[in-house]
């Protein structure tokens, strides 16, 4: 590898050298593989080390780095696609789900999710918090709301806690008819549970799905999926529900 100097040029030092390290994290890197340390890397471009960290910060942030405690900074896997806008409609929990199910308990929801699902005030639901991995890091979190009246045949002696009531509940969802369900997509910032579930820091950004499932004619469940912004990217199409877009790795020189 040779050494590149960094001349003059008409934007700031570090996002030019940004531009750099992208292009040697494509020819030249494999994805999870370990980059040169800071020093190393200072020395190859000519830049400063403070200069450096500013591109590998930014580099981070748009998702093409990690830093993990222990290892270092490593080669991001390619982002996680988030398919809005499909005509294939499913309940959560069916079989092409790739959802991990974590617990589930009753609760009154926020305000704003009561309103959507048009139950009272102090009603309780059922909330089924599950979770998404890939490449063994978490990349999303999940809050499915349901009322009661979705699942009238839910037994709380068949589903005491824990998993099984998670799995009790969207069993017993699935045997409604599904009409239909839309999305809706915004950027936000990580509360401090998601963030504690993501592995990232609270108020970092991330990518909110909030998706509302349609029987009798009403929401009968309303789904809140917050994503990580550095690992996911949108797609739109009849995809059908979210998918792993992988990319050939690359093998270092």
């Amino acid at each position: 590898m040779g050494t590149t100097q960094l001349e003059s040029v008409p934007e700031p030092k570090y996002w030019h050298l940004k531009t750099v390290l992208s292009e040697a994290l494509d020819s030249e890197f494999s994805v999870g593989e370990i980059l040169p340390n800071e020093r190393d890397l200072a020395a190859r471009f000519g830049v400063a080390r403070a200069t450096l960290r500013q591109a590998l910060e930014q580099l981070e942030l748009e998702g093409r780095l990690q830093r993990r405690r222990g290892v270092g900074t490593t080669v991001a896997p390619p982002r996680v696609g988030v398919a809005v806008g499909t005509e294939q409609h499913a309940w959560p929990g069916t079989a092409t789900d790739a959802w991990q199910l974590a617990d589930s308990a009753l609760e009154v929801p926020p305000a704003a999710v009561a309103a959507a699902l048009e139950t009272g005030a102090e009603d309780t639901v059922h909330i089924v918090r599950r979770s998404r991995m890939t490449h063994g890091q978490p990349v999303a979190a999940e809050l499915l709301y349901v009322p009661q009246s979705s699942v009238p045949e839910l037994s709380a002696i068949d589903a005491p806690s824990g998993t099984a009531r998670a799995r009790a509940v969207l069993r017993e969802l699935q045997r409604l008819e599904l009409e239909g369900q839309d999305s809706a997509v915004e950027l936000g910032s990580a509360r401090a549970d998601d963030a504690k579930q993501l592995d990232r820091l609270p108020g970092a950004p991330v990518l909110v799905v909030t998706t509302r499932f349609f029987a009798g004619g009403r929401t009968a469940a309303l789904s809140v999926a917050t994503y990580r912004a550095d690992t996911c990217r949108l797609t739109f199409g009849d995809s059908g529900g979210v998918e792993i877009h992988q990319q050939p790795e690359r093998q270092a020189s």
